[in-house]
């Protein structure tokens, strides 16, 4: 684990959180909370794929992408609902 694996899973995440509110509008937690999640989601899901693929950095980025989708599609059950 380095540190630009690192920064690669990060942004990964973020530009997939970012793509999570694009597709999903009514999903979107806003632009900022997207990439903070989509971050954390990717650093998670791209430190799991490259503990069991090793160095394979394609995985490590497509893990990152949808660990970036995932966790903010995750917290978007959770957020409030406006009312009609």
């Amino acid at each position: 684990m380095d540190v630009t694996t690192l920064l690669i899973n990060l942004l990964s995440g973020g530009v997939g959180g970012n793509l999570f509110g694009a597709l999903m509008k009514n999903r979107s937690m806003g632009p900022m909370l997207n990439t903070i999640l989509g971050a954390l989601g990717g650093l998670a899901a791209g430190q799991a794929a490259n503990s069991a693929m090793g160095d394979n950095m394609g995985g490590t980025i497509a893990a990152s992408a949808v660990g970036g989708i995932v966790l903010p599609l995750i917290a978007s059950f959770f957020k409030k609902k406006k009312p009609a």
